[in-house]
């Protein structure tokens, strides 16, 4: 098929199951703030997850996971097609330092959170490194394994990084979708702002608070 060979259709692809992530990314986040409507709601919202959806929960990981390899494997061919093209130089160096920003941000910042994505399967979906992880509990996981400050500063690290992820992939990823016109260069800086820091500041609020001891494990 053509949308898998040509860049065009390269980069619709990186849009379309990079939007499909925010998605999956923003209504995770929105699950994960129960933890301050307290433990009854967080663990009734993970009991329903994993036997209310009738199997709907793992459609919804399939679709997600193949999301996540097509968006890799695009952005692993359009960075081989943009090496390839700078062979010839670029006549501006605000360009360069533009695109070298970008590129940063988009690949190497993409790396660090496939390595993170992996981390937090381990720590929270298996217990990884939480001392008297409970899988049904998932409210005491939470304190438990955001009680340690270097866990807690990996995470909020990480959600920096998807922050900015965030922001310039929507950015790019609206413009490929159709909203290229400069006349909505502010509607796409206004949503990429929106999106990349309700994102950090909603999941980075909840480690701040177990350090900060505003949520504590049950007495």
């Amino acid at each position: 098929m053509r949308i898998f060979s040509s860049t065009i259709g390269q980069k619709v692809i990186m849009a379309v199951t990079g939007l499909m992530m925010v998605g999956f990314v923003l209504g995770h986040m929105a699950g994960n703030l129960l933890i301050f409507a307290g433990q009854d709601a967080l663990n009734a919202y993970a009991e329903f997850l994993q036997h209310g959806t009738h199997g709907l929960v793992w459609a919804v990981r399939g679709g997600l996971l193949a999301a996540l390899a097509l968006h890799i494997w695009s952005s692993v061919k359009l960075t081989r097609i943009n090496s390839a093209a700078r062979k010839t130089s670029y006549q501006h160096k605000l360009k360069v330092q533009k695109t070298s920003y970008a590129a940063i941000t988009l690949r190497y910042g993409g790396f660090m959170l496939f390595c993170f994505i992996i981390y937090h399967l381990a720590h929270f979906t298996f217990g990884t490194g939480i001392e008297g992880f409970e899988k049904a509990e998932v409210y005491g996981n939470v304190i438990r394994g955001f009680t340690v400050p270097w866990v807690s500063g990996i995470y909020i690290i990480a959600m920096l990084a998807l922050g900015m992820h965030l922001y310039h992939g929507v950015w790019s990823g609206l413009q490929t979708l159709g909203l290229n016109n400069p006349r909505y260069n502010a509607l796409r800086k206004a949503l990429s702002t929106l999106l990349a820091a309700a994102v950090v500041l909603g999941n980075c609020l909840i480690p701040i608070a177990v350090l900060t001891k505003l949520l504590e494990l049950p007495s």
